[in-house]
Order: C-alpha cells, then sequence, then structure tokens
C-alpha cells in the first residue's frame, strides 16, 4: 500500500473514533512513542536487561510494533496540521541527496 493511502486510512480511522486530539497531546503521544521505541531498542543492545517472562514477543516484532506505533502518532500530527507527510518526505530524501 503506497504511503498516501496508508495515511488516508489513519485518518478514516481518527475521524470514526472523534477525531484529532489537540497538537500538545498529539506531541505527548510522539514523545511516548519514541521512549517505548527506545527502550525496546536499550533492551535488544542488552544495555537494558528485562526478565524473560516479562515480553512475550520477541524484539524484532516489538521493535517493529513500537515503529509502527510511532509512525501512527507521526502521521496523526501530520494530519491533524494539514501536513503532506509523503510530500515531507520526499522533500527530506530529495534534500539529503543533494548534499
Amino acid at each position: 500500500m503506497e504511503l498516501n493511502k496508508l495515511i488516508s486510512k489513519v485518518d478514516n480511522f481518527i475521524q470514526s473514533h472523534g477525531g484529532y486530539w489537540d497538537t500538545a497531546w498529539l506531541l505527548a503521544a510522539i514523545t511516548e512513542e519514541l521512549g517505548e521505541l527506545s527502550r525496546s531498542l536499550q533492551m535488544f543492545a542488552g544495555v537494558r536487561k528485562i526478565s524473560p517472562q516479562k515480553y512475550e514477543k520477541s524484539m524484532n516484532l516489538l521493535i517493529e510494533e513500537e515503529c509502527g506505533d510511532l509512525f501512527f502518532a507521526m502521521v496523526c500530527l501530520t494530519n491533524s496540521l494539514g501536513i503532506n507527510l509523503e510530500r515531507a518526505l520526499l522533500n527530506t530524501l530529495i534534500k539529503y541527496e543533494s548534499r
């Protein structure tokens, strides 16, 4: 599925569940999800110890889930601000390619 279709699907889901939170709450959600991804990566790297019983998922699946959660939160923020995330990402890629 292409990015704009996924973004539209997220928008439809959010609209059917009461709409977007305000920007401060969306930023807080992004921060929270980034923290959860960071914790998962630290566990994967062995920096943070966990008991094996605590997580039923493999580390790869846990990290994948946290990446998805973070991306979902980012899509929510950009949608709420009327930003075309696909265009923003393409412009960033162009910027990096020209360096």
